[in-house]
């Protein structure tokens, strides 16, 4: 028979005392960048469809892309594009079984984080 109580004990790990670990946030954010990268795919397809249809169309389309909430938008898409490609690459590296151990993998964990800032800024930098 089931027990009566159980409805009133806590979820485990409990949301309160739980601490969230790099592994965990890092997978969050790199489905959270897939998502954004998806997004922005979409705004660089309605670019190229404007470009298709008219030059007045495509004027106002070029305007809100290269406007500043437009580089701000497709820099912080960048920026979503070089951390998942990173943590993609760390999670490959994962598949061929190395970096398991919790100090490698909070060392891949930074590594990556710090390529993808760097790699953002070198990008924005060369293409200006």
């Amino acid at each position: 028979m089931a027990d009566s109580n159980s409805t009133n004990r806590p979820l485990s790990p409990h949301l309160q005392i739980y601490r969230p670990q790099m592994n965990s946030i890092m997978s969050i954010l790199h489905r959270i960048t897939g998502i954004g990268m998806g997004l922005t795919a979409i705004l660089l397809v309605w670019w190229f469809i404007a470009a298709a249809t008219s030059p007045a169309y495509f004027a106002f389309v070029d305007g809100l892309l290269t406007s500043w909430l437009g580089k701000l938008v497709l820099g912080v898409s960048l920026l979503a594009f070089w951390y998942h490609f990173f943590n993609g690459v760390r999670h490959l590296r994962w598949d061929s079984g190395h970096g398991f151990g919790i100090t490698a993998s909070r060392k891949s964990g930074i590594r990556a984080l710090i390529l993808a800032v760097v790699l953002t800024a070198l990008t924005i930098y060369l293409t200006m």
